[in-house]
């Protein structure tokens, strides 16, 4: 399970360990080494270390015949990956909060004391702070988005610093996470620069497209099938088996799990998802929000909030649907989703939700009260309109969405890789519910992921091979 612990507040989650427990374990066929063709989990992986054997068969393409008896028998191997550990190795925060802004991790006592004065550093830090905007007038200390942001912090604040601290308890209780940082290495990150996913998108967009009415609407990731860049990109792939598989594109190889069905394209060619003709009980949403770091970059895609509205959630979701979208600390963005967004959509807003980001020592990753970045992201959580109630009625052991969680976790040094949210959306949903996730960026056993980077973090540089079986 990816939940350590569980608490009123919310989760304390292992993010590395969800991705490791999603069962990247390749199984590999008996192959010929006389010119029979390979199945694609081996061709597409030149460091593979399966048994090789003869295959009977009547003719080969070297003319020689070969009998039952010439036949070798091997056992098919397997090879288990994990996620590098390194990119979760976070052992300090990125910027060190004064003493009186951490975390307390003391004495009860002390805990009180310690508390009671961040909050008085915090209110005085406030209205001196508009007391700083009063008094200027030539030019603003914050503008309006800024002093926003400020009002919202405040109301949040002591929900994030209680409930964070109490799950941080339980994992150093636990062991789980260690006050003592001499324990813990500080290795360098060779990330591996992953390129062609966009080229990739727009090779799509020059594929024929696929008609509601074709069978090709899904690709299924079969070991005796061959692989294309057209098969896998022209339609939703699916790989419905229990084990993971290997697939090349444009020369790179990329895992994915068993049990999980992607489609690999930009919000130009949303059709081959409508065509997968499945309704969803759970969407998630990460949108590439449009900000002025984003746009000097140039790094990264965004869209406008126009663009996102045109996605079209009422066609894929279910009746009564969870919808849950990750939005930034810009509270235009948090205004636009519970104002336009979900409400466009017919989804009506029930909650939002933090995911608080702690070092492996359980600090903040980033101060509390910092004014350019804060240590923790806003999801809001809500249900396509319908009867609700009567539908919780009718799905036993299914529980109203509380009004604020934190999920709590150490974050991955991956830009974007966001916390898994299966394990702590378990109790809220109905059991085997198709789950969709908009703008992934990876893929999870037991949902469908859609965006114009979906196979990013299953590249192989991301993973160590663990073992061979």
């Amino acid at each position: 399970m990816s939940v350590v612990h569980r608490v009123t507040a919310g989760w304390l989650v292992d993010h590395l360990s969800f991705i490791n427990q999603c069962g990247y374990e390749i199984c590999d066929s008996p192959v010929c080494p006389g010119g029979v063709t390979l199945s694609p989990s081996v061709t597409a992986t030149e460091d593979c270390h399966s048994t090789y054997a003869f295959v009977a068969t009547s003719s080969s393409s070297n003319g020689l015949t070969h009998s039952p008896e010439d036949a070798v028998e091997s056992k098919a191997g397997k090879r288990r990956y994990v996620f590098r550990e390194e990119f979760f190795d976070i052992s300090k925060p990125h910027i060190v909060a004064p003493p009186e802004q951490q975390l307390c991790q003391g004495c009860p006592e002390m805990m009180v004391v310690r508390q009671f004065h961040c909050g008085v550093i915090w209110i005085f830090f406030f209205f001196h702070s508009l007391l700083i905007l009063q008094k200027r007038k030539r030019k603003c200390v914050f503008n309006q988005g800024e002093l926003d942001a400020l009002e919202y912090h405040s109301r949040v604040r002591k929900l994030i610093q209680e409930g964070t601290l109490h799950l941080v308890q339980e994992g150093l209780k636990s062991g789980f996470l260690h006050q003592s940082t001499a324990e813990l290495s500080c290795r360098k990150n060779n990330v591996p620069v992953v390129c062609g996913l966009a080229e990739l998108c727009e090779m799509a967009k020059q594929f024929p497209a696929v008609d509601e009415g074709d069978h090709q609407a899904v690709h299924m990731l079969e070991d005796e099938t061959s692989h294309v860049e057209q098969d896998l990109l022209s339609c939703v792939t699916e790989n419905s088996s229990n084990c993971a598989k290997m697939i090349v594109l444009m020369g790179q190889k990329y895992l994915v799990p068993p049990k999980s069905s992607f489609l690999l394209s930009d919000i130009s060619c949303l059709q081959p998802l409508l065509n997968y003709k499945k309704k969803y009980g759970v969407i998630v949403i990460d949108p590439p929000w449009e900000n002025k770091s984003v746009k000097r970059s140039n790094r990264y895609s965004h869209l406008s909030s126009g663009q996102i509205k045109q996605i079209p959630v009422p066609a894929v979701a279910a009746p009564d649907c969870l919808v849950v979208t990750w939005v930034t600390n810009r509270q235009k963005h948090l205004r636009f989703v519970k104002e336009e967004l979900y409400p466009h959509w017919s989804v009506t807003t029930l909650a939002e939700w933090h995911w608080v980001k702690i070092t492996r020592a359980g600090e903040f990753v980033l101060p509390l009260d910092s004014l350019h970045k804060k240590p923790y992201e806003v999801l809001v959580l809500g249900r396509v309109q319908g009867d609700v109630k009567e539908a919780l009625r009718t799905c036993e052991g299914v529980l109203p969405i509380p009004e604020h969680k934190l999920i709590v976790s150490v974050p991955c040094r991956l830009h974007s890789h966001k916390p898994p949210l299966t394990a702590v959306l378990a109790e809220f949903i109905k059991p085997d519910v198709e789950c969709l996730e908009l703008f992934a960026r990876n893929l999870q056993p037991g949902w469908t992921s859609w965006g114009n980077e979906v196979l990013k973090f299953q590249h192989i540089d991301y993973f160590t091979l663990l073992q061979d079986e």
